[in-house]
């Protein structure tokens, strides 16, 4: 299993992000092994607010051994530390436990969006389409570097 480095440097997040816009279906395109996704391919995020300001998750992949069966988890998303900026996040599917949901790159067009955690832990790279420019990819993969993140322990799901 792999043991994370505690990274001094702060985890830089975008400047802003437009909630409205950040709403809607995000394709998998990388991430970092981790339990809860093990054995999921074609993983999606679909996201729409809430009137409370919230919004709603929805998670689901199919299952790789048994590719016609989808899987799915249901949470919510609340903005934490700057609603100006609302790139801190927290997202919850079984309360009352949560998790840090930083977005730490985005698409000028919101077409590519890039999810981290403070310690570094975590990391997806999503997009609006289910396969990603070679060169984007190339792109965010240099930009994480400078984030000091491992490129090296993603799991590349779709190109």
């Amino acid at each position: 299993m792999y043991a994370f480095k505690r990274n001094n440097s702060p985890l830089q997040v975008v400047q802003y992000v437009d909630l409205n816009r950040y709403s809607g279906t995000w394709y998998e395109i990388a991430r970092y092994p981790h339990k809860f996704q093990e054995g999921c391919v074609g993983s999606r995020a679909t996201y729409s607010l809430r009137d409370d300001g919230k919004l709603s998750v929805l998670n689901e992949c199919y299952e790789q051994s048994n590719p016609g069966k989808l899987r799915s988890a249901k949470g919510k998303a609340w903005v934490v530390v700057d609603t100006k900026q609302n790139a801190k996040l927290k997202v919850s599917f079984f309360w009352p436990f949560s998790g840090a949901y930083w977005i730490i790159d985005l698409g000028q067009d919101y077409e590519y969006a890039v999810i981290g955690h403070p310690d570094r832990k975590y990391l997806w790279i999503l997009s609006r389409t289910e396969i990603m420019d070679e060169i984007i990819y190339k792109v965010i993969l240099n930009r994480l570097k400078d984030q000091q993140y491992d490129t090296s322990r993603l799991i590349r799901v779709t190109k």
